[in-house]
């Protein structure tokens, strides 16, 4: 590419393209530059969709033609191909460009926001080489375009490619095409495009990052740090005991150490240990304070937790005891680290969670040493993460929400997922045990009620060795006081205690025990509570009742917001589809992509799985129950609900959708019912499915007389495509009829058909009965029975996917599926409304079509 011309205008090329009395295209003019450079993506579906990628410089739209789109992962080099300038006003234009017009087919704006060159723009055109930061509302960070061109050809190639920053990603674990693929004018995004792994943030050029000599030269911050002098101390954000995650806000899983807390604090290259209650643990783990040197690290606060790991690998607090109170093996102590609230000169507290994590892994990734380890995080939903933290037996998870600030006091933003009850109780007094051993019976418990007062909770007697017993009273015979600590004085044996009132020996309330139990009695005391350990970062007086928060799952259909690439996809360049070369990440982003429009088809539905472990060509497996398979998300409804058979499965949001093609299922089928109505359809489906020799146009012609006929019964119906070979006509039902009755009306409208019409249609299913005919299939009305969802892929070549539509679009089909996994996402982001958008306030009763039809059921 030569040097531009800024004297002849270089949009001649653009108004010679095109008829401004017949496009609605602006005309535009060259503009005077802005203090901010500006750059958009627009979305082009003409002969053959692309977008066009456009940079402003020198008063106009530099431009490139993209095939295939950006890709965040720098091996993915997009091929772009330069073409004319157009003006800065071309920037918002979106709409229909008409037939025979240049570029003939529908606009949208993918991506706009401002651009920053990396060296001087018009040098690095002229080479071939440019650089530069993008700043949008999905394009984020450094990017290079590349001329491959050798000179002389038609249309000047160049290669467009991400550049190995914060923000890069590999196309396994996020693709933005498919991720984010709408209009940001229709539909604006609340938030930014996900870098390299959580954090939505951008990252400027200022501050110190670890990842590199070279980067820690070339000064990274991100947004919100504060230039600051190390705050001489520093209290642990602490996290709130929750029952559930809220649905706002984006959220990562740790897991819940059973250690202790710790702060390490680095000042002039030297560090030490601070615990939660503000003591120097230093001299008690000189191992880890070494390793912590080796970091290389001038200032910093990091927050993290102490453990010992026991033989499995998980971590053991009564190891950790035992590795203080008996000097055993205190070199095997562990220091995961999760948070960075302040970093070589730097405050991060107002910094949002991600974008700490990130350079604290950063940090660790390059730096980790055998004690000294990042606690990763896990994206799946909460249900999941806690059940499997609660298989492997531990304590449970911690949710952090990812835009939050570091507070040191309890918040909202870090919540607590527990396995078990379990926290912290004062010791107040003990039992001697009845054989006259010298060991403890059992321990009298107590926690701080609302004014300040003891409140006695009730005891434990179970949880310890014979050693532990013996220690335990050793320690509390040198506490004993005369009286109760309590301020009501000593409850009751309860039910459940095994102490008799009179035998108890009453101590100072300073020690603290932690203790696992079932639950709290109606009464406030614990049942069946089982010792774990004494805790000394924690005093006495801090300990009260914990509560779990109702923090609540939020509503049950998801908001309409920009998808992200949450699940990390194994084996992701498996073809599933030899036909079409298709992979299992292409599945798995299209499912992703069609999660909004899907989920409300598959919501509070029972849903049967269609799995292909090795593709269309190989062994299909159809799953109804749950098994002994396990799909995070995937949620196992009641077995009362279909009595004699295993709970049946519902795939309720977009992590179950996603996660479920990760786990090879290709296809969805719901039944005609919701769970909570399980067996009163809420619809009737007939399925057209054409036989040997039927056309398409005989399928099309089909679906309006079913329509027809539909219509004269008073019933309004909602098309959609099969992904197959066929169609499906959807007639949404007030759930009020049984699914015998339901069955029976559809069959006697086949029939009806049959009998109406015999040189089109056939009343009994079977390829001998359907040749050249078409069989209007009644039986997906019958209990148990599944149809494919709405945006479902169907396991055959091709990858069809059942799409709705509207009846008006019915002549311009060319199929049944019409639509495939590489085209179907792309036609709902032109789609000017949704086609069924009156669907799911139709709530039709069958009492007047029934008596129309004539139709009595039999009994």
């Amino acid at each position: 590419m030569a040097a531009r011309d800024t004297t002849a205008d270089p949009l001649s090329r653009y108004w010679a393209k095109r008829d401004f009395a017949i496009t609605s295209e602006p005309r535009g003019q060259r503009a005077r530059p802005g203090k901010a450079l500006s750059f958009v993506i627009q979305k082009h579906a003409a002969s053959r969709l692309h977008y066009d990628f456009r940079l402003e410089l020198d008063g106009v739209l530099v431009s490139w033609a993209v095939p295939k789109g950006p890709s965040y992962d720098p091996a993915d080099k997009r091929m772009a191909i330069h073409v004319e300038d157009h003006p800065l006003s071309y920037g918002s234009f979106e709409g229909t460009i008409p037939p025979k017009q240049y570029g003939a087919g529908t606009v949208i704006v993918w991506d706009n926001g401002t651009w920053e060159p990396v060296g001087d723009p018009h040098e690095g055109l002229s080479k071939g080489k440019l650089v530069f930061r993008l700043h949008g509302q999905k394009m984020e960070g450094l990017w290079e375009l590349v001329k491959i061109a050798k000179g002389g050809e038609k249309q000047e190639p160049w290669l467009l490619f991400k550049k190995r920053d914060e923000f890069a990603r590999a196309k396994a674990d996020y693709d933005v095409v498919s991720a984010l693929p709408d209009s940001v004018i229709a539909k604006p995004l609340r938030t930014a495009a996900p870098p390299a792994t959580a954090p939505r943030t951008k990252v400027k050029t200022g501050a110190p990052t670890p990842t590199s000599k070279k980067s820690a030269k070339a000064q990274a911050v991100v947004p919100g740090a504060k230039k600051a002098s190390m705050p001489a101390t520093m209290s642990p954000q602490l996290a709130t005991l929750a029952s559930g995650v809220p649905a706002v806000g984006e959220w990562v899983y740790e897991i819940k150490f059973d250690g202790y807390r710790v702060m390490a604090r680095i000042q002039a290259g030297k560090a030490s240990l601070i615990t939660r209650g503000g003591h120097d643990w230093s001299a008690r783990m000189p191992r880890l304070v070494q390793e912590l040197g080796q970091l290389g690290l001038k200032s910093a606060w990091l927050d993290g937790e102490i453990v010992v790991l026991n033989e499995q690998g998980l971590p053991s607090f009564n190891a950790l005891q035992k590795a203080f109170d008996r000097g055993i093996g205190s070199d095997a102590i562990v220091l995961f680290l999760f948070d960075v609230p302040y970093f070589e000169g730097y405050d991060l507290r107002e910094v949002a969670l991600g974008a700490r994590r990130q350079l604290l892994k950063a940090l660790l990734d390059e730096r980790a040493t055998e004690h000294v380890r990042y606690s990763a995080d896990f994206e799946s939903d909460p249900s999941s993460i806690l059940s499997s933290a609660c298989q492997m037996n531990l304590e449970g998870v911690i949710a952090k929400r990812l835009d939050a600030p570091y507070v040191s006091r309890r918040s909202e933003t870090w919540l607590k997922l527990k396995c078990k009850q379990r926290q912290e109780f004062v010791v107040c007094g003990y039992t001697d045990r009845t054989d006259g051993s010298p060991q403890i019976g059992s321990l009298l418990l107590g926690v701080h009620g609302p004014n300040g007062d003891l409140v006695s909770v009730g005891s434990v007697g179970t949880g310890w060795d014979s050693t532990e017993a013996q220690d335990l009273k050793r320690k509390l015979a040198k506490l004993e006081v005369p009286q109760p600590p309590f301020a009501a004085g000593a409850s009751k044996p309860g039910r459940w205690s095994k102490r008799v009132a009179g035998s108890e020996r009453w101590v100072k309330p300073v020690t603290v025990a932690e203790v696992e139990f079932a639950e709290w009695t109606p009464e406030g005391q614990i049942r069946h509570a089982s010792y774990v350990s004494l805790r000394t970062d924690k005093p006495a007086s801090a300990i009260v009742r914990e509560t779990a928060k109702q923090m609540g799952p939020g509503p049950s259909k998801p908001a309409r917001k920009a998808a992200g690439g949450s699940v990390k996809v194994s084996n992701a360049e498996r073809v599933i589809d030899p036909s079409t070369g298709l992979t299992k990440v292409d599945l798995v982003r299209y499912y992703e992509s069609v999660a909004e429009w899907m989920l409300p088809h598959l919501q509070g539905r029972p849903c049967s799985l269609v799995r292909g472990p090795t593709g269309i060509q190989g062994e299909l497996f159809f799953q109804k129950h749950g098994d002994k398979l396990s799909i995070p998300g995937v949620k196992a409804l009641d077995e009362k609900l279909w009595p004699g058979h295993a709970g049946l499965l519902e795939v309720g949001t977009m992590q179950a959708l996603a996660n479920a093609a990760q786990m090879n299922v290709i296809e969805f089928h719901t039944w005609n019912s919701l769970a909570k109505n399980i067996d009163k359809p809420d619809r009737m489906i007939f399925d057209l499915d054409p036989g040997e020799g039927t056309t398409w146009p005989h399928v099309q012609e089909a679906a309006t007389l079913v329509r027809t006929l539909l219509s004269e019964l008073g019933l309004e119906s909602w098309l959609k495509t099969s992904g197959g070979k066929g169609l499906h006509v959807v007639v949404p039902l007030a759930p009020r009829l049984d699914y015998d009755t339901v069955r029976a009306f559809s069959q006697a409208i086949v029939q009806h058909l049959a009998r109406t019409i015999p040189s089109r249609f056939v009343a009994k299913s079977g390829p001998s009965n359907r040749v050249g005919k078409l069989f209007v299939d009644y039986l997906r009305n019958g209990h148990g029975a599944t149809t494919a969802a709405a945006f479902s892929a169907r396991a055959r070549p091709g990858l069809g996917v059942s799409v709705p539509v509207s009846w008006d679009d019915l002549a311009t089909l060319k199929s049944g599926a019409q639509w495939t996994i590489a085209t179907a996402r792309e036609h709902l982001s032109f789609q000017a409304s949704d086609p069924w958008e009156g669907y799911w306030k139709a709530k039709q009763t069958l009492t007047k079509p029934m008596k129309v039809l004539g139709f009595t059921k039999k009994v």
